[in-house]
Order: structure tokens, then C-alpha cells, then sequence
């Protein structure tokens, strides 16, 4: 049975079985089986869009950007004008307090967006000529290894053929 409203619904023929007669009630257009078809997908988009992002990400505004936002808040002259700014901008009051802060200070790098996290450290000139040494050395330890394995084989060779001499003149 449809919803009853109190001036809006108005009597019909009575049901059968003598229950209270039915009555026709006002719909709005998206309320019920008449509403548009695509009412469902409209609904499903909107909760889509609420739905929390796992990690949001960090917004950076460029210098000139910053410098922008900063003149044009100069310029304001009356009471609300930088709340306008703001909320057309989607910013917050306290970018404007560090970003003046960073330009009063004068630190031209400071109006640009900082990289996060740990800094690069710079090159030393001297690692090209560092690693090239050490690849020299180690191949050098490479064929001292090899020519004391050669030597030691000579040793040992020598050592044979002065036995098998020695075996020889006493017998």
C-alpha cells in the first residue's frame, strides 16, 4: 500500500474485503518505480567519489603559483575577499601565512616546493678515479695470486726433478 500523506492523498474506490480505500499519493519524480533509470547509477558514481583514497597525494604549488596567490591577496581590499580567494583557490589561510613568512625572509627557494625526505649528497669528484683504482688493484692482486700459484708449481717441480737426480747419482 502506498505512503499516506496527510493532504495530499485522496480516496479512491474502497478495496475489496471492506479494508480503508486505497489512496493516490504525490511522488517526487526520483522517489519510487517511476523515478529516471538512471538514478541507480548516479547514486553508485557519488559513492565512488566518497570513498577514501588509501594515501592521499601531497599537493605542491610551483613559486610563480605562490607568488600569484600572494599578489592577488594583496590586492584585497575588502572584509572577505581573501576568504573568496581561498575557497576558490582550495586553500588554506595558513598557506598564506608561511608563504609571506618565506617571502619576507627574502629566500627565494623557499617560495619553490621542497623535495621530501633525505637529501642527495653531492658527487665527489674524485669517485670515478677511486673506483678505477680499485678495479686496477684488484686486478692486479688477481695476477699476483696467479704468478705465485706458478712459482709455487715451479718450487714443487724443482723439488721433483732434484730428487729423482739425487735418487739417480746414489744409485
Amino acid at each position: 500500500m502506498p505512503k499516506q500523506t496527510d493532504k495530499t492523498a485522496q480516496p479512491t474506490a474502497p478495496r475489496a474485503a471492506g479494508g480503508p480505500p486505497e489512496t493516490e499519493v504525490e511522488r517526487s519524480e526520483t522517489e519510487g518505480v517511476g523515478g529516471p533509470p538512471a538514478a541507480g547509477a548516479d547514486a553508485a558514481k557519488a559513492a565512488s567519489d566518497t570513498e577514501v583514497v588509501a594515501k592521499p597525494k601531497r599537493r605542491q604549488f610551483s613559486a610563480t603559483y605562490k607568488r600569484r596567490i600572494l599578489d592577488e591577496a594583496d590586492r584585497c581590499q575588502e572584509p572577505g575577499d581573501i576568504g573568496r580567494l581561498l575557497r576558490r583557490e582550495g586553500l588554506y589561510a595558513s598557506h598564506l601565512t608561511d608563504w609571506r613568512r618565506a617571502r619576507e625572509v627574502g629566500v627565494l627557494q623557499a617560495l619553490a616546493p621542497n623535495k621530501r625526505g633525505r637529501k642527495a649528497a653531492d658527487p665527489n669528484p674524485l669517485e670515478g678515479k677511486v673506483r678505477e683504482l680499485e678495479r686496477e688493484n684488484a686486478a692486479l692482486q688477481e695476477s699476483l695470486r696467479k704468478a705465485n700459484l706458478i712459482i709455487s708449481v715451479q718450487k714443487k717441480v724443482a723439488a721433483m726433478f732434484d730428487e729423482a737426480d739425487s735418487n739417480e747419482r746414489s744409485s
